[in-house]
C-alpha cells in the first residue's frame, strides 16, 4: 500500500515583496520590463511548495475557497531561480490550474476544469523528482483573496 503525501501551498511573502518592489522600482524610474520578463500583477502572489519526498505521484487536489471566487494557479518551471533571474514568460507552465466557487452558499462545491487541473497536478510530480521547491502564481479574482483560499495537492509516495 502506497502512501499518502498531502502538501500544502504556503505563502512566500519574501518572495512575492520581493516581486511588488521590482514593478514598483521600474513604474518609479519609468522604465519598461525587460522583454519577455513576467511582471507580478496586483492580484496575485507567490506559493511555494516545499517537498520532502521526490518520488511521487500525483493523487488529487484539496482546494477550499470559503467564499465566491476564482482562482488560476500558474507554476514556474525548475529553470526559474528566484534568487538569481526576474520571472520569464518562458517559464511559466501551462496547463494552469483554473478553480472557482459560484454564488450558492457555503455547501457549493469548487469547481475546475478537471482535464487540465489532473494534467497539472501530474506535472508537479513530475517536476517534484528534481526540485525540492516549486514556485506558483497564484492569481485571485472575483472575490477570491489570499485570506478566502486553503490549498493543497495530495500525492502518492512511489516505493
Amino acid at each position: 500500500m502506497s502512501a499518502e503525501l498531502k502538501v500544502a501551498f504556503r505563502l512566500d511573502t519574501q518572495l512575492t515583496e520581493m516581486m511588488r518592489l521590482r514593478v514598483q522600482s521600474l513604474q518609479q524610474r519609468g522604465q519598461k520590463r525587460q522583454e519577455g520578463e513576467r511582471l507580478l500583477q496586483p492580484n496575485e502572489a507567490v506559493y511555494r511548495l516545499d517537498f520532502a519526498h521526490q518520488s511521487l505521484s500525483f493523487s488529487h487536489w484539496s482546494v477550499r475557497l470559503t467564499q465566491p471566487g476564482h482562482l488560476t494557479i500558474t507554476g514556474t518551471s525548475q529553470l526559474w531561480t528566484p534568487d538569481l533571474t526576474h520571472l520569464m514568460t518562458r517559464q511559466l507552465l501551462e496547463p494552469t490550474g483554473v478553480f472557482w466557487r459560484g454564488q450558492g452558499g457555503p455547501n457549493t462545491p469548487v469547481q475546475s476544469y478537471e482535464a487540465d487541473a489532473h494534467e497539472f497536478g501530474e506535472r508537479i510530480a513530475e517536476l517534484a523528482k528534481v526540485r525540492k521547491v516549486m514556485y506558483f502564481l497564484f492569481a485571485f479574482a472575483e472575490g477570491c483573496s489570499p485570506e478566502t483560499v486553503d490549498c493543497s495537492i495530495t500525492f502518492t509516495v512511489d516505493s
